[in-house]
C-alpha cells in the first residue's frame, strides 16, 4: 500500500498483516507520553533530544511507523521511538518506557537523554534515579507493574491511550480496532446492537447514569430518514480531564464507538463537540476523523453496506451548561447555549429538530470493547448495578494525583489510600492519614468523608446517600481545609457558569453565594444558615437543567456533614481549619513571648495562660477578639489583629 487513501475497510485484516511486519522489525520500541500534563513539562523537548541522541550513537531510529511511508527493504532492526496519550501518573511525567524490557522512568528531562542511551540503549543498564520510588517502602520501581498506582487498577478504556500512538491509524487497526464497527455494520442488524449494548448494562458515563441501551433503542424507534449521533467532550468539571484524556490518548476508539451507535440508530451524521480550551483534543480528533475517511472507514459507504456516515468536529466555546445535552445542540446549531424544558428529549427531537443519540466520550469509547468482547464480559466487571470501570480525575491532597480507572464497586479507601499512596498535609507531606474529604462529581456532586471510606463508588451506592459519579472527578482534602471555602468555591462557579435562563438558578446561586460569602466573613448567623439551607432545596426543585438543580449539592452535602464548621463560623466566629482571614484568631507568636504576663492581667474572659518567663497560649474557643492582649504586648508577640 503506497497511501492511506489506499486502504479498504474490508482490507483491516491485510492492514493488521503489513504493521505487524514493520512491529517484527523493531528492536526496541520508546514510548513518551504526550498527553496535555507530560507536554506541558516538555515531553516534546525529551523527545527530540532522545531522538537525536539515539542519531548520534549510530542507532536507527524511526519515529513515524506508517507502512506506505516506510521502506521494508531498508529496515534491518531499529529503535522505534513513538508518543501516546496520557499514561496517567501525571504529576510524575514526562513519562518514558521501554520495551521489551519493560523499563519505566519518571520526571525525564532533555538532558536525561544521553545517559539514557548511553546506558540503557546501549548497555542494558538501568538508571536508578529515573525510577519511580514507593514513598511507602523506598522500593525503586523498574515497570508499570511493580508500581502500586498502576497495580490497583483496571485499565480497560484507558488501556491503550498509554501505549498506542494516537495520530497512526495503522496502530489502532493493527490493535484490533474497526473490527467490532465492522460487526456491528455487517453482521448484526440495528436492533441486535441496541439489545447487546443493553444487555451489558452500560450507564452514561457523563454523570447521569441512564443505561445506553434503552437510549438507543428509543432513538431507533424514531421514524424518519435523518438522525444524529453526538459526541459530549464539553467535559466542564473543576480538576476533571477524563474525556480530554481519552481523545488526545485513543480517539479512533471515541470514532469506532460513534459508527457503532450510528447503525444501531440509523444516523448519517456525527459531531464530536470539544471545548476549545482543549487544543490537543481537537487536534487529533480531527485528525482521526480525517484519516478514518481517508481509509474508506468513515464515508458514503461503510464496509461495502451501500450506508453512509459521516462525521466532523466543532469546538465549544467553554460554556459549563453546554455539559447539558439540550444546551449543547442549541451551540451545536449555532444558537446561543441554553436548555430547554424536557420533554422532547433529544432521541425524539434533537440536533436540527431530528432524532439524537448524545453520549460522552467515555461512553463511546466503551461500546467497541462491548462488541469485541460480549456484553457477558463486560459484565463480569463492576457491579451488578454498575457494570464495567469508571475512570477519575484523582487530584487535591493526595500522594498520587492523575487518571485512574478502577471498576465500579471499587471503595474511596482503595483509591485514595492504595491507589492514590495516602492523604498530604499543606507541607505536601505523607503524613499517615489526615483525611477529611473527598469533592465528587464537581459542582454537580458532593463530598464523601470518612464514614464513606468503605462505601462502593458506583451509580446507585453514591446516589443513595446524595452523592453522584458525575463526570469522574475526586477531590481530596485535608483536615486543613475549609469545607466552607470549597462549598463557595464551586457555588461561585456553577453562580457563573449559569446561563441565566431560570430565575432560580440565576438568582438563588447568587444569593447562596452571598450568604457563604456572610459566612466567611463573619456576618452571618444561625439564622442563615436555615435560610441558607431552604434556598438551596428550593434551587434544587425549581431549576430548568441539570446545571441549577445540582448546583447546590455541594452547599447541602457540607451542611450535613460539617455543620458543626458552619457553627464555628457562625457561632463562634472562628474558622476551625485557621483559612478564613476575617475569622482569624489571635496567636501569640512563641519567639517573641517573654511571659511577662501583661497580656494575662489584660484579658477580660481569661483566655490566656502560660507561666511567667515562659510563652504564653491564648485559647481559641475562649478569646472575644477585643484586642487588649495586643494592646498589653510592648514585644509585638499577639498576631492576628
Amino acid at each position: 500500500m503506497s497511501a492511506v487513501t489506499e486502504i479498504k475497510p474490508v482490507e483491516l485484516e491485510v492492514v493488521s498483516a503489513e504493521y505487524r511486519n514493520l512491529t517484527e522489525k523493531v528492536q526496541r520500541r520508546i514510548v513518551l507520553c504526550a498527553g496535555t500534563g507530560c507536554m506541558a513539562n516538555g515531553a516534546l523537548k525529551v523527545e527530540a533530544a532522545l531522538v537525536a541522541a539515539i542519531k548520534a550513537a549510530g542507532l536507527d531510529v524511526v519515529t513515524e511507523l506508517k507502512p506506505e511511508a516506510f521502506d521494508h527493504k531498508s529496515a534491518n532492526g531499529f529503535t522505534h521511538v513513538s508518543t501516546s496519550g496520557c499514561q496517567g501518573f501525571c504529576q510524575m511525567g514526562p513519562l518514558l518506557s521501554i520495551e521489551p524490557e519493560g523499563i519505566f522512568y519518571v520526571r525525564v528531562k532533555p538532558e536525561d537523554a544521553q545517559e539514557i542511551v548511553d546506558k540503557t540503549l546501549k548497555n542494558g543498564e538501568v538508571i536508578d534515579r529515573l525510577l519511580y520510588v514507593d514513598p511507602m517502602t523506598d522500593k525503586h520501581c523498574k515497570g508499570h507493574s511493580d508500581i502500586p498506582f498502576y497495580q490497583r487498577q483496571s485499565r480497560t478504556v484507558l488501556r491503550q491511550c498509554g501505549s498506542l500512538d494516537p495520530e497512526n491509524i495503522y496502530e489502532y487497526i493493527f490493535e484490533g480496532g474497526y473490527y467490532a464497527a465492522r460487526k456491528a455494520w455487517t453482521t448484526m442488524t440495528d436492533k441486535a446492537v441496541c439489545e447487546e449494548v443493553e444487555a451489558s448494562g452500560l450507564r452514561g458515563r457523563g454523570g447521569g447514569g441512564f443505561p445506553t441501551g434503552k437510549k438507543w433503542e428509543f432513538t431507533r424507534r424514531e421514524p424518519g430518514p435523518v438522525k444524529y449521533v453526538v459526541c459530549n467532550g464539553d467535559e466542564g468539571d473543576p480538576g476533571a480531564f477524563m474525556d480530554r484524556s481519552v481523545m488526545e490518548g485513543n480517539p479512533h476508539a471515541v470514532i469506532e464507538g460513534m459508527m457503532i451507535a450510528a447503525h444501531a440508530i440509523g444516523a448519517t451524521e456525527g459531531c464530536v463537540y470539544v471545548r476549545a480550551e482543549y487544543p490537543l483534543a481537537v487536534k487529533r480528533m480531527r485528525k482521526a476523523v480525517v484519516d478514518a475517511t481517508n481509509a474508506g472507514l468513515l464515508g458514503d459507504n461503510l464496509f461495502d453496506t451501500g450506508k453512509g456516515f459521516k462525521m466532523y468536529v466543532m469546538e465549544g466555546a467553554g460554556a459549563f451548561v453546554c455539559g447539558e445535552e439540550t444546551a449543547l445542540l442549541a451551540s451545536v446549531e449555532g444558537r446561543r447555549g441554553m436548555p430547554m424544558p424536557k420533554p422532547p428529549f433529544p432521541a425524539q427531537k434533537g440536533l436540527y429538530g431530528k432524532p439524537t443519540v448524545i453520549n460522552n466520550v467515555e461512553t463511546l469509547a466503551s461500546i467497541p470493547l462491548i462488541l469485541a468482547n460480549g456484553a457477558q464480559a463486560y459484565r463480569a466487571v463492576g457491579t451488578a448495578g454498575s457494570p464495567g470501570t469508571k475512570t477519575f480525575a484523582l487530584t487535591g491532597h493526595v500522594a498520587n494525583t492523575g487518571l485512574i480507572e478502577v471498576p465500579f464497586g471499587t471503595t474511596l479507601r482503595e483509591i485514595v489510600f492504595n491507589i492514590g499512596g495516602g492523604v498530604l498535609d499543606n507541607k505536601c507531606e505523607l503524613t499517615g492519614g489526615p483525611f477529611k474529604a473527598v469533592q465528587i462529581g464537581g459542582p454537580s456532586g458532593g463530598c464523601l468523608t470518612n464514614e464513606h471510606l468503605d462505601l462502593p463508588m458506583d451509580f446507585d451506592s453514591l446516589r443513595s446517600i446524595g452523592a453522584m459519579v458525575g463526570s469522574g472527578g475526586l477531590v481530596v482534602m485535608n483536615q486543613d481545609t475549609c469545607m466552607i471555602q470549597i462549598a463557595r468555591f464551586f457555588m461561585q462557579f456553577t453562580q457563573n457558569e449559569s446561563c441565566g435562563k431560570c430565575v432560580l438558578c440565576r438568582e438563588g446561586t447568587k444569593q447562596m453565594l452571598a450568604m457563604l460569602d456572610d459566612i466567611i466573613e463573619g456576618r452571618a448567623t444561625l439564622a442563615t444558615l436555615d435560610l441558607l439551607e431552604k434556598l438551596a432545596h428550593v434551587v434544587q426543585k425549581g431549576s430548568l437543567c441539570g446545571l441549577g438543580k445540582t448546583a447546590p449539592n455541594p452547599v447541602l452535602s457540607t451542611l450535613k456533614h460539617f455543620r458543626a464548621e458552619y457553627e464555628a463560623h457562625v457561632v463562634q466566629k472562628r474558622c476551625p481549619s485557621k483559612n478564613c482571614k476575617a475569622l482569624a484568631m489571635p496567636e501569640i507568636i512563641a519567639e517573641k513571648c517573654k511571659g511577662c504576663t501583661a497580656c494575662v492581667r489584660k484579658c477580660p474572659v481569661g483566655a490566656i495562660t502560660g507561666e511567667r518567663k515562659q510563652p504564653h497560649v491564648i485559647n481559641a474557643e475562649l478569646c472575644i477578639k477585643c484586642g487588649a492582649c495586643a494592646d498589653a504586648c510592648k514585644f509585638g508577640a499577639v498576631s492576628g489583629f
